[in-house]
């Protein structure tokens, strides 16, 4: 018997696939890790139910999109968290997870989270002048949860961010029935704990939500690049001026009639994320398409 159903979560080299009301328990054809291709959270699949041993995925369905890290297919927001204090706001690290989302056709939003520790209003600030939805969210800030709780309503959203920034916290905020496992951060090291293991999907308040394991900034080196012909249209703030500059192979990162840069000195766009933009380009450069896949 096959079935069609959701990929829910992944350990240990068992996939837990939704099938309606149902949960299987499934391995996955080695003709899949052959092919490089193995079966991620998100994945709309087929499985074969026998009557005795182990379900099997047999086929993943055509998918719209799919992020290396976390490792997730078939996302319409993904909702970047960073903390006012322990750890400060990475603006590297938001604008690298803003780019991958704009380049795999998700939906960016910014959660600032510890707000009620330290005013957030300078982070939400970059990032509303980007054109991207922020929310500024603390326990304190009820309406603020639940505005971003009616953003998300009937889309299929990941929750990211570094270590320690609150991912879990604020997922149990939006959705207290959810009942995530939390932790503090570490005063050795200075850093979050890495307190969700796996990725995993939730059904909840018309919602499907993923909590994902947080990463360290030594992790950048890892997440996914952009092709620097691309990597211009992952910044939404630069659209109104390109095709505008002097050059048409114009980088926008030091050269002479380049519209992007005279945004940037009128002050339309932010100088945080045009040093982000030009860390990234100059990143992959001289790597070529091919060598990125």
């Amino acid at each position: 018997m096959t079935k069609d159903g959701v990929l829910m979560k992944s350990v240990g080299g068992f996939y837990y696939v939704r099938c309606g009301e149902t949960d299987y328990e499934c391995k996955a054809r080695g003709s899949f890790r052959k092919s490089g291709n193995s079966p991620v959270v998100g994945d709309r699949v087929t499985i074969t139910v026998p009557d005795e041993g182990y379900c099997a995925i047999e086929a993943i369905h055509p998918r719209k999109n799919k992020l290396k890290r976390p490792a997730l297919a078939n996302i319409d927001t993904l909702v970047i968290v960073c903390s006012t204090v322990d750890p400060l706001p990475n603006l590297t690290v938001i604008d690298k997870m803003i780019a991958a989302a704009v380049n795999n056709n998700m939906t960016p939003v910014v959660a600032v989270s510890k707000n009620d520790i330290e005013n957030g209003d300078k982070v939400a600030r970059i990032y509303r002048h980007a054109g991207v939805d922020v929310f500024q969210c603390s326990p304190d800030r009820a309406e603020e949860a639940q505005r971003l709780r009616e953003f998300l309503r009937g889309k299929e959203t990941a929750f990211t961010g570094n270590s320690g920034v609150g991912k879990s916290t604020l997922l149990n905020m939006l959705f207290p029935t959810l009942e995530l496992q939390t932790g503090n951060i570490s005063e050795k090291l200075g850093r979050g704990k890495h307190t969700t293991r796996v990725v995993e999907l939730f059904e909840i308040d018309g919602c499907i939500v993923a909590d994902t394991p947080g990463f360290s900034t030594v992790d950048l080196q890892r997440y996914e690049m952009i092709d620097k012909e691309q990597l211009q249209y992952c910044f939404p703030e630069f659209k109104p001026y390109l095709g505008q500059c002097q050059f048409t192979s114009c980088a926008h990162t030091c050269e002479k009639g380049c519209r992007v840069l005279q945004a940037l000195k009128d002050g339309d766009i932010e100088p945080t994320r045009h040093q982000s933009y030009v860390a990234m380009y100059n990143e992959v450069k001289d790597i070529k398409p091919w060598q990125m896949k």
